[in-house]
């Protein structure tokens, strides 16, 4: 990934990792700061005038194409665990209060917690239901676009499935709980959506 790093003016940046010379869409001002930065050069020059215009492009420089900005942009990740029960090739999903979109329950983590403590903590805070910590197994990890968050925000979300005692139930936090077959899959959340493709890949939701 590239990263744009300004250490001073007049200063020298790090190498900096660039996958090709220029990205389509981008302008030619932006290519030759691309490049500046991939030699590990100053952006800055002598000139008081060619420097106000090499820090004007590095505070906002901005291709005409955002959507084909691919490795200049820095990603950032926001940790979440979810937990996957199927029911009768369903899979269970919530809607909290406020929300456009639906998703696999769970959460963060809260301090130091491991995944299972957290895990066992979330479903007990949105559907009243305690997970056995012997039958907690990983299903997998998948990573999208953050629904309702700048470009380059990813929800990183590493799946679990298991046993629990007790009857599923929204709390207070949860507004909704239903059960989706596959036909439902634009009524969730994007990384929701790669989870579904996953499930209906392996045959395990209609």
């Amino acid at each position: 990934e590239m990263r744009y790093i300004r250490k001073g003016i007049g200063g020298s940046n790090p190498p900096v990792s660039v996958a090709s010379p220029r990205v389509e869409g981008t302008s030619k001002a932006t290519t030759r700061f691309a490049r500046r930065l991939r030699k590990g050069s100053s952006i800055f020059s002598s000139s008081p005038v060619a420097d106000e215009k090499m820090e004007n492009l590095y505070r906002g420089c901005k291709p005409r194409n955002s959507s084909r900005l691919g490795n200049y942009m820095e990603k950032t990740y926001i940790d979440k665990l979810a937990f996957i029960e199927i029911r009768n090739r369903r899979v269970l999903e919530t809607c909290s209060y406020g929300k456009d979109k639906w998703y696999i329950p769970g959460g963060k983590r809260e301090g130091n917690e491991s995944d299972q403590e957290a895990l066992i903590r979330e479903m007990k805070e949105e559907l009243l239901v305690d997970l056995i910590p012997g039958t907690i197994a990983h299903y997998g990890t998948f990573e999208a676009q953050a629904h309702g968050k700048p470009e380059g925000t990813v929800v990183r979300m590493t799946c679990y499935t298991g046993k629990y005692t007790g009857e599923l139930s929204p709390s207070a936090e949860v507004e909704k709980m239903d059960w989706f077959d596959y036909s439902r899959r634009k009524d969730v959340s994007p990384v929701d959506q790669l989870i579904f493709d996953d499930l209906k890949a392996k045959n395990l939701i209609d």
